[in-house]
């Protein structure tokens, strides 16, 4: 399947594929067909030299029928979009200031965003008001995932570290490092596993209660990282030639390279067991591991 440009983000829900672009749209993929079944268009940005250039869509999430994204704004900050029936309703525009990176759904009714800062915002929507504001770290955030049932968020930025922290609060629960030790790129959290892909070339493992610890090495940036819904498998970027390597996460074991890719990987989603989708530049990939 081809985007609209090239994907930043992507969600898999209900055989639907939502996947954000660089090119100011957001398409929408039914998996059975292969098809684009919506666009959904936001509004360009103007440079600083009163250029029109296409906004980046950086984060898509859905709860229900409501969507939630994060598009770049105007002077560095971002605009964040509810979406339901067929509109959109605008959260936050760059007037408020606030440089979003990444939001998703807590409940219907809360959202977790991320600052480029390493700053978490609890936001409650039918109150329209902040539960907390969190400084995380001191250094640049990278990425964030929540857990199954979104009561615990793991941050990751560009020192390396993974940050366990509770998600009503925004308290730090753990800290986790050592595997990776240089700017993060992503993150994956399933069933109690952290994935980590960073610049230093390793794919980063840890089990949340610190009973698992070890590293893959890549032979180049290792920029995107995916766990099965059970935690067992893990997929990453391994080299400069673009494959992704399967590996078991208990004991290390690789066991399938997915080989083909002209581009850079910045998405890895198992499907199921058997199926893995990849995105890379404009480019979605469906592979079968059997």
């Amino acid at each position: 399947m081809k985007a609209d440009g090239d994907i930043l983000d992507i969600l898999v829900q209900n055989g639907k594929i939502y996947a954000t672009t660089d090119s100011s749209v957001v398409d929408i993929f039914d998996i059975k067909t292969k098809r684009i079944q919506k666009v959904i268009k936001f509004t360009k940005i103007k440079d600083f030299l009163g250029d029109v250039n296409d906004a980046m869509i950086f984060s898509v999430d859905k709860i229900g029928n409501n969507l939630l994204f994060v598009s770049q704004g105007k002077e560095g900050f971002s605009r964040v979009y509810l979406y339901k029936n067929n509109k959109k309703y605008l959260l936050f525009d760059t007037k408020d200031k606030l440089p979003v990176v990444k939001a998703k759904f807590i409940s219907k009714d809360k959202i977790i965003m991320a600052l480029l800062g390493s700053r978490i915002l609890l936001y409650d929507l039918k109150n329209k008001k902040f539960i907390y504001l969190k400084q995380i770290s001191e250094s640049k955030f990278s990425d964030f995932k929540l857990n199954s049932d979104k009561s615990i968020i793991i941050l990751a930025d560009e020192s390396g570290e993974a940050i366990k922290i509770n998600a009503k609060n925004g308290k730090i629960i753990k800290i986790f490092k050592g595997q990776n030790l240089d700017n993060v790129y992503q993150i994956d959290y399933k069933n109690h596993i952290i994935a980590v892909a960073s610049k230093d070339r390793r794919c980063g493992i840890y089990k949340d209660d610190g009973t698992l610890s070890y590293y893959k090495k890549g032979n180049f940036l290792v920029y995107s990282v995916g766990l099965s819904m059970d935690g067992k498998l893990c997929g990453y970027a391994n080299n400069f030639k673009n494959d992704v390597v399967i590996f078991r996460v208990n004991g290390g074991e690789n066991i399938y390279k997915l080989v083909g890719d002209k581009s850079p990987v910045s998405n890895i989603i198992f499907l199921n067991k058997d199926r893995i989708l990849t995105t890379s530049k404009n480019k979605i990939k469906i592979w079968s591991l059997k």
